[in-house]
């Protein structure tokens, strides 16, 4: 058994903390079927050059996102396993070890073992909405903060999906064609953490890009794809009830100034009223769980009338972009072609 440990990168400075930790647990393992670590610089600015010791490895990414940043990274691998790391993770004492121990440990028809992931969160306060969200990860099914898998699936299921641009259901949707591919997932020991990374108030504004993903993936793969990838719900057909809402009580407060008839007023006030009454539910969900102090009060007020019209408007653009798009083929597990993979060697 051989293992390549693949970490996408930004040049975030977590991942010199992962790297350090790393190089300690190198130093302390029994010996292992480690054989590299793979840094695949996807800056799209590399004036500098990423400061990483020596026994690291670098590759050039496309720029275009960690699911071409990972595929750079495991197809040059020459090893059975490809490990895939965040760059904002920290593996916990032993993660090497466990990590071997659980690949050997794997059956033949075991295609990829995920470890557990932990994300502290404050211990004095209810989490914030952003904290919330990343608390998701310590659940998610097949998240690639840390996951690992053979070469040959990988090669099976065709790699990540390029035109999944974002670390958002990248990994998910690998997972499944994997599965589809005739080869099974399983969980792992092994464990490393995931802090909540700092971001400004409208985060929430910026990650709603994520749904013209999830436009690409009802194109690929059908309305039940959020079963078959085991993501979960949404809130999309809420928000666009909300939209509707919204656009209707503007049209019909329109003709009601325009015309003057008591008919588009009642319309007009039917259909904010509803209107109202979903985007306070929204905002609601994501209040209570919370802290419900002043600023994290305003900042979801304001984003909760903002979302709906965010989301639906980036599901129709990735729904227009995406309407010819088909799946990745795949090959079912044992009737791939043999090959001999490149290896990455010391390129830096």
């Amino acid at each position: 058994m051989s293992i390549t440990v693949v970490i996408p990168t930004l040049g975030r400075p977590s991942l010199y903390a992962l790297l350090s930790a790393i190089d300690g647990g190198r130093e302390r393992a029994r010996p292992s079927a480690l054989s590299q670590v793979v840094v695949v610089d996807d800056r799209r600015e590399r004036a500098r050059p990423l400061a990483v010791p020596e026994w690291v490895t670098v590759l050039a990414g496309p720029g275009r996102g960690p699911a071409a940043a990972r595929n750079v990274g495991w197809r040059a691998a020459g090893t059975e396993w490809v490990a895939f790391l965040d760059d904002d993770v920290l593996p916990e004492p032993g993660w090497l070890d466990r990590l071997a121990e659980d690949l050997a440990s794997a059956p033949p028809e075991v295609g990829g073992v995920q470890g557990q992931v932990r994300v502290p969160l404050p211990a004095d306060r209810r989490p914030t909405d952003w904290e919330a969200v990343t608390a998701g990860l310590a659940t998610g099914r097949w998240i690639t903060a840390d996951m690992a898998y053979r070469r040959a699936a990988l090669a099976c299921a065709g790699g990540f999906d390029e035109r999944l641009p974002r670390a958002f259901r990248e990994d998910a949707e690998l997972a499944f064609r994997v599965r589809r591919a005739g080869w099974s997932l399983s969980r792992g020991a092994r464990r490393v953490t995931h802090p909540v990374r700092p971001e400004g108030p409208w985060v929430s504004l910026r990650t709603q890009r994520g749904n013209a993903d999830d436009a690409l993936l009802r194109r690929l793969y059908g309305r039940h794809w959020r079963v078959d990838l085991e993501a979960p719900p949404g809130r999309r057909h809420r928000h666009a009830a909300i939209v509707l809402a919204g656009a209707s009580a503007m049209v019909c407060g329109c003709s009601a100034v325009i015309g003057g008839r008591r008919g588009w007023v009642r319309a007009a006030a039917l259909a904010a009223a509803v209107w109202g009454a979903g985007t306070t539910e929204f905002a609601a969900a994501r209040i209570l769980p919370g802290p419900r102090d002043r600023r994290e009060v305003g900042v979801m007020l304001a984003t909760s009338v903002a979302i709906p019209p965010l989301a639906v408007a980036h599901w129709l653009r990735g729904w227009w972009q995406w309407r010819n798009a088909r799946p990745i083929p795949i090959v079912e597990a044992g009737h791939i072609e043999p090959s001999a993979p490149e290896s990455v060697g010391a390129a830096r």
